[in-house]
């Protein structure tokens, strides 16, 4: 805006009488003072008012015949279309909503009105549950748990992903472990009505095949290249199987930003469940506001709003999922020790840094070590920040962690 009220304080000085360049001025003012008036109108007037003041000049400049001023309106039809597209507002957000990786996702775009950028963006969500859920039949991750322990040619995405997921497990010491799904299964706690406590017996024989040591690559020809990369999986335990709920939506955000930058959308957000991506700011210049849920309030009270910049905030509690049996509180973070719900004094860790695949394990990594060796553990990464409340309502807040 600042660079329209200069121009219509210079074109006076170009000649206009001042009783012209007033009744425009007042038609502009009449028009914004219409709260219903819209950009589009609010632009078109713009356009209107520019072709009459330049009516009056282009009279002037034929009167005079002054090559001068003959350049001078040349460089100025030149520039004013642009100046007046620099004056018209950032375009309205749009947004989708959509249900992925069981649970509702959604991508907001602050500074494209491009639908199509929407589309890629499920796209990827699509492509993704084909490769990471546990659930879905035909996944990458399905095939893996139904070979029998026989080797499985998957994405070289799947195999990257899986591969972190074992480094985690090796760097909490088994506290998270993608093959958790053998006891994950037993405990069903996206049915409804039906989640229940499983037998003793099942819990103890599905944990006898937990073991990220279990996993086994190997190299294929890889599709793009036709060199031989690690993309093969067997499970040398054929009981065994994987699940990276811990982690994988996390990575989708990660894959879901780079795609919106190639795509030149600079302010954005992507929200995964408990999962938020900011894309760069606003289109204003201002953060983006993320409400942090209180543990057991209700959905969408927060305990915490924080402000970021081109940064994800992950949270991972034990309040999402659960149930309760005989006045007892069963939720879904498993204990990779005892196959029950993790017991200590967390019930909740928020962490946000560059990465939200890092923010994701690490999330789920601390729910699981605890409140003081979660604490150990976070401090000794690089670019982290962390929020961990206790069941019983203490803040824990690294020095680094946002203000609210």
């Amino acid at each position: 805006m600042k660079s329209y009220h200069i121009l219509t304080t210079m074109i006076p000085l170009c000649g206009i009488s001042k009783s012209t360049d007033e009744q425009v001025r007042r038609r502009e003012r009449d028009l914004r003072s219409k709260s219903s008036t819209s950009r589009s109108a609010m632009l078109t007037l713009r356009n209107a008012l520019w072709h009459e003041r330049l009516e009056v000049l282009f009279t002037l400049i034929y009167k005079a015949n002054h090559l001068y001023f003959a350049a001078l309106l040349t460089l100025l039809l030149a520039v004013i279309p642009s100046i007046l597209t620099g004056c018209a507002k950032n375009p309205e957000p749009i947004s989708r909503t959509g249900f992925y990786f069981d649970t509702v996702i959604q991508i907001t775009l602050y500074d494209s009105p491009d639908e199509k950028v929407l589309d890629g963006c499920f796209a990827l969500a699509e492509k993704y549950e084909n490769l990471f859920s546990a659930t879905k039949e035909g996944s990458d991750v399905w095939k893996i748990n139904h070979a029998g322990g026989k080797p499985v040619t998957v994405s070289e995405e799947t195999v990257k992903l899986l591969n972190t997921a074992t480094a985690y497990a090796n760097m909490t010491k088994g506290a998270i472990d993608p093959t958790i799904r053998p006891v994950s299964a037993l405990w069903d706690f996206g049915s409804e009505g039906d989640a229940h406590v499983p037998e003793d017996n099942a819990i103890r024989e599905a944990l006898s095949h937990v073991s990220c040591d279990n996993i086994r690559f190997g190299t294929a020809p890889s599709d793009e290249t036709g060199e031989s990369v690690y993309r093969t999986v067997t499970l040398a335990d054929p009981l065994s199987a994987v699940d990276l709920g811990f982690i994988a939506k996390g990575y989708i955000a990660d894959r879901m930003k780079e795609y919106l930058l190639s795509q030149n959308v600079k302010s954005a957000c992507i929200s995964l469940g408990g999962n938020v991506l900011a894309v760069g700011e606003k289109p204003d210049g201002s953060p983006f506001r993320i409400g942090i849920q209180e543990p057991f309030a209700e959905t969408g009270t927060p305990l915490y709003t924080i402000e970021i910049k081109d940064t994800s905030v992950v949270t991972s509690g034990i309040y999402e999922r659960y149930f309760y049996e005989d006045d007892v509180l069963y939720h879904h973070v498993l204990d990779t020790a005892t196959g029950y719900p993790v017991d200590n004094e967390l019930a909740g860790v928020t962490i946000v840094c560059p990465s939200s695949m890092n923010a994701d394990a690490l999330s789920t990594s601390c729910l699981c070590l605890g409140l003081e060796e979660g604490r150990k553990f976070l401090d000794a990464k690089k670019d982290v920040a962390y929020l961990l409340v206790t069941r019983d309502g203490v803040q824990y807040r690294s020095q680094n962690f946002p203000a609210n």
